[in-house]
């Protein structure tokens, strides 16, 4: 059975300032509260309830009801437990604090301004909800301002999140620790709500995080019993706390969230001193406390009326006439932060500058890290053109060729699939996995935590949204490498989505990605995915061609900073051509891959379609005399990026050639670089590759004579004739 709160540290003296102490595990350093008088938190805790009111009354919105809630919480941790430095919110070893109910963002950003983040002025404070565009205070938590570690709003991706940034400890900890030298041993906190548990997403995060048995992680869950649409119980009536500990975390109760901050502190440093596993605080509070509508799903999103505001100030003893009030008395009380902090980052500094002198080899490697940069060269780790295959390979085999030496070498990189290790070829020479050391599998493969090779699971969406965090827990010091089939890259698009939008590194290759992969049929051959992807701002989606074209989108993986990656790969064999293919026309979106002049058609083709291009290029010059130009165009957004004059020359816009995409997916997009398609407009159909693309008329002696009746008709009317008349060459609707 879980302890509750009052079953930890019970001894405490009953006077106003009291001590508390408790082991931390990590560091095996005990830890020392003194609490304030329980009369002073009863004022600060009112005076946070009041201003969260009076924010969301401002503007007539927001989501009060929660941050209200919390602030017992919120207390607990930024006053008596987090180790933090506001004045460096940067601080390398720093707990991380995730808000993955992350509406509630009022609650975060209220104690950034208490405890005194440069950036979260009263003024900031005061733009919630605003028309500012200088806002930092937006509608939900976001990356890119000072104290927020991961931008959360669909619910679910906070605790996902989280799990990666505990990831990310444990495994540089492995990696980088010595005895007498804790030098990467932080703590990561995540709050959540009802909601984020009923999310998938997150459910398979604390799977994972209790297969781990990630002991950093303390996971606190406001139990309000509320939604957005009423009770609770009108979805759900599942025994929370058991499920949790059937899925190894281990288990606290706080009964009064609302007021009792000491319990809270024991929890939560009860939760810090966990060796074993993960801990689950389940706390219970009342939403919107205070108001009339305390305890209704009215006070979740929506401002509470002047009245009731008024009504909340009468209630707990604050003058209704004024408004944003916080006194010096308030914010004396949250005023040792920073101290604490610099004694927090000076202690630190110094374990450092001894690490530094004990073990410089890898205090330099470590350095390299925290400065998010690679522990190597990269770019002599990529095999060299004339080392590629030459025979029909799959491009998912020229990704391991790529991939595996660059994971070998970079400490960086952190690689995992999604169950799908014999088919996705991702695993090089002497690979550890990451695990917990004790784990003895029945398959007999083991790992520790300085292992970067990982083992998702069926999981496909957490293992993208737990990447975001292994990427965010500073930028550069882990990539993050997902391998799955593309298809399923559709489970994953929401945390790849939250990947873009936070401008997080990481590479997620996608294979099987074509009707290519045959006798799996339909289900298995994506026909709509890259376009969702293409359209998807700040993401790079590469299909290449061959293996030097791999290579290629390697590369530009690796260049892209601020941006994720997918590199689109084939099951099937595809023909090798280092006659025409470039590494560097794959960084440039788009290339000449065979160059004719004063062509009568430009062909353009795309990843495993490449062949049918080239083929139907060659079958209408040698039977029909035309003069053929085929342009490979892996990436739409890299070609986007080029100079106006490249991507003339590259597609001879002003030519009187038409241009004609063959890709075996939906067409849409296509119609802003070629003036006609060869795709699909159906599903698939199982049967083996070959035969698929038969079926579908990918085959150049169906595909030419569609080619050549366009070029035909443009040499009769005239190229104005495809002026806003994108046309669909392949009619087939198997």
């Amino acid at each position: 059975m879980a302890p509750s709160a009052n079953e930890v540290s019970s001894s405490l003296p009953p006077k106003s300032k009291k001590q508390l102490s408790s082991n931390t595990g990590i560091s095996d350093q005990l830890v020392h509260v003194d609490f304030e008088d329980a009369k002073l938190h009863d004022r600060v805790l009112k005076t946070f309830r009041c201003l969260i009111a009076d924010l969301c009354e401002q503007f007539k919105g927001g989501h009060p009801g929660s941050a209200m809630g919390m602030a017992a919480i919120g207390v607990a941790l930024w006053k008596y437990v987090m180790e933090y430095t506001p004045e460096n919110p940067h601080y390398f070893n720093r707990d991380r604090f995730v808000l993955s109910n992350g509406h509630t963002c009022l609650f975060q950003y209220t104690f950034l301004h208490l405890v005194g983040y440069k950036n979260m002025t009263f003024e900031q404070l005061k733009s919630y909800h605003s028309a500012r565009t200088d806002s930092i205070c937006p509608g939900h938590p976001e990356i890119e301002h000072e104290g927020i570690e991961v931008t959360t709003g669909p619910l679910g991706q906070g605790i996902a999140n989280a799990v990666g940034l505990a990831m990310a400890t444990k495994h540089l900890a492995a990696t980088y620790n010595r005895p007498n030298y804790p030098v990467v041993d932080n703590i990561t906190w995540c709050m959540i709500g009802d909601a984020c548990l009923q999310e998938g997403v997150a459910l398979e995060a604390i799977s994972l995080a209790g297969h781990w048995k990630l002991n950093n992680l303390v996971v606190i869950y406001d139990n309000n019993q509320i939604t957005c649409d009423g009770s609770v119980d009108l979805c759900n009536n599942e025994d929370v706390n058991a499920k949790m500990v059937a899925s190894g975390w281990s288990v606290i109760d706080v009964e009064d969230g609302n007021w009792d901050i000491e319990g809270i502190v024991r929890a939560l440093i009860t939760a810090r001193s966990n060796k074993d596993k993960p801990t689950f605080i389940n706390i219970r509070t009342v939403i919107g406390i205070g108001s009339k509508a305390a305890g209704n799903a009215t006070t979740h999103g929506a401002a509470l009326g002047a009245e009731d505001v008024a009504n909340i100030k009468r209630s707990f003893g604050i003058d209704e006439s004024k408004h944003f009030q916080v006194s010096d008395e308030v914010y004396g009380f949250f005023r040792d932060s920073k101290t604490r902090g610099r004694k927090v980052e000076s202690d630190w500094n110094s374990l450092l500058n001894s690490y530094a002198k004990a073990h410089p080899e890898l205090y330099e490697e470590f350095a390299l890290r925290m400065a998010g940069k690679l522990t190597d060269d990269w770019t002599k780790f990529v095999p060299a053109k004339g080392d590629l295959p030459t025979s029909p390979t799959p491009s998912r085999k020229s990704s391991g060729l790529v991939c595996n030496p660059l994971a070998q070498n970079i400490k960086n990189f952190m690689v995992g699939t999604a169950d799908l290790s014999p088919s996705v070829n991702m695993i090089w020479k002497g690979k550890v996995d990451f695990q917990h050391p004790d784990l003895k599998t029945s398959c007999g493969i083991n790992g520790n935590y300085s292992g970067r090779y990982i083992h998702w699971g069926i999981r496909e969406h957490a293992m993208a949204s737990i990447s975001n965090g292994l990427a965010a827990f500073n930028k550069g010091t882990i990539i993050p490498v997902t391998s799955s089939f593309f298809m399923f890259y559709i489970y994953a698009a929401p945390g790849i989505r939250m990947g873009a939008l936070q401008q997080l590194q990481q590479i997620h290759i996608a294979t099987h990605d074509s009707i290519g992969t045959g006798e799996d049929g339909p289900t298995h051959q994506p026909i709509a995915l890259a376009n969702f992807y293409r359209a998807m701002p700040n993401i790079l989606y590469i299909r290449p061609a061959d293996s030097e074209e791999t290579a290629g989108a390697y590369i530009a993986a690796l260049n892209a900073a601020n941006t994720p990656s997918i590199i689109s790969l084939s099951r099937q064999a595809l023909e090798q051509y280092p006659q025409h293919s470039s590494r560097e026309g794959v960084q440039k979106g788009a290339y000449v891959f065979i160059e004719r002049e004063d062509a009568d058609v430009t062909l353009i083709g795309i990843g495993a379609e490449m062949v049918f291009a080239v083929k139907t290029a060659k079958l209408l010059e040698e039977k029909s005399g035309l003069k053929v130009r085929v342009v490979s165009f892996p990436c739409q957004r890299l070609f986007d990026k080029q100079p106006l004059e490249y991507k003339r020359q590259v597609l001879q816009y002003r030519s009187k050639a038409p241009r004609v995409v063959i890709e075996a997916y939906a067409v849409n997009g296509w119609e802003r670089y070629a003036d006609a398609g060869y795709s699909m407009s159906t599903f698939g159909h199982s049967l083996p590759g070959a035969d698929a693309y038969k079926y579908f008329g990918f085959d150049e002696h169906a595909i030419a004579p569609k080619v050549l009746e366009l070029v035909e008709d443009v040499r009769k009317h005239g190229i104005e004739i495809l002026h806003g008349e994108f046309r669909d060459l392949n009619v087939r609707t198997h």
